[in-house]
């Protein structure tokens, strides 16, 4: 999967879903493998919940692009249905973090602090890039659906003055500071030679943020889209958000 979908696809895995990814960064021993590898499986495992639900939306969403209109009111329930589980995922996870920590030396404690940040920083430039004013499309879900369902320049540019026009009002200062302030706290608490993740009371806020971030800019993009599309367009793109939804996220 390209990084940039990657990023942009994983809404319902919350901070643990970005953890999960920053252990794959990991230079780890062959024994500590063992136990940080189950450590992760057991993150994914959690998450299985809130990844129903986002395949739920994902119908929900093809179902609309089909006909040529996402039902909003459909939509955004499915998006409360990811939120309320992602918020769990923290607490659910407890045991998997600590044992994590406990399997790393500080180094490596480092390490994955700093590749969660770096995991952060990509999400958030992921979810920015189809408001950027960029005629070519060079990046972006945008960019994807050209290259995907062969969408014409000007279907492009209605899609995105669409877009634009339904994510209006959305706030934009101290957007992420619930997720900036949680990965602080996380940081510090992760780096330190003891380490209890029930302590961290912030995640189910920074959770919440990211998964319904994510998700509501998804319904708003593909409600946008609709009106545009060909029959054959929208056809072949209710057809790619379900196999999405169908693979396996590791």
């Amino acid at each position: 999967m390209p990084e940039g979908v990657e990023h942009r696809e994983r809404h319902f895995g919350g901070v643990s879903m970005l953890i999960a990814m920053s252990i794959k960064d990991l230079d780890l021993a062959a024994d500590q493998r063992v136990i940080v590898d189950k450590a992760r499986q057991e993150l994914l495992a959690k998450m299985e919940p809130a990844r129903a639900a986002g395949k739920d939306l994902a119908s929900t969403l093809a179902d609309g692009i089909a006909v040529g209109a996402v039902d909003r009111a459909k939509a955004d329930a499915a998006v409360n249905k990811v939120v309320a589980q992602v918020q769990g995922l923290h607490d659910a996870s407890v045991a998997a973090l600590n044992q994590l920590h406990t399997a790393l030396n500080a180094q490596q404690r480092a390490a994955l602090v700093d590749s969660l940040q770096t995991h952060w920083e990509k999400w958030k430039e992921a979810h920015g890039q189809d408001e950027q004013e960029d005629k070519q499309h060079r990046s972006g879900y945008l960019l994807g659906l050209v290259k995907a369902i062969g969408l014409t320049k000007e279907q492009a540019e209605a899609i995105k003055a669409n877009f634009h026009e339904k994510m209006k009002g959305n706030p934009q200062e101290n957007k992420h500071k619930e997720v900036d302030d949680h990965l602080q706290a996380f940081a510090t608490a992760f780096k330190s030679e003891t380490f209890d993740a029930k302590k961290l009371t912030g995640a189910k806020m920074a959770n919440g943020h990211l998964a319904r971030w994510g998700a509501t800019r998804r319904v708003r993009f593909l409600e946008a889209a609709a009106p545009v599309l060909t029959p054959e367009q929208r056809t072949k793109l209710a057809q790619m958000i379900r196999d999405h939804a169908s693979r396996a996220e590791s």
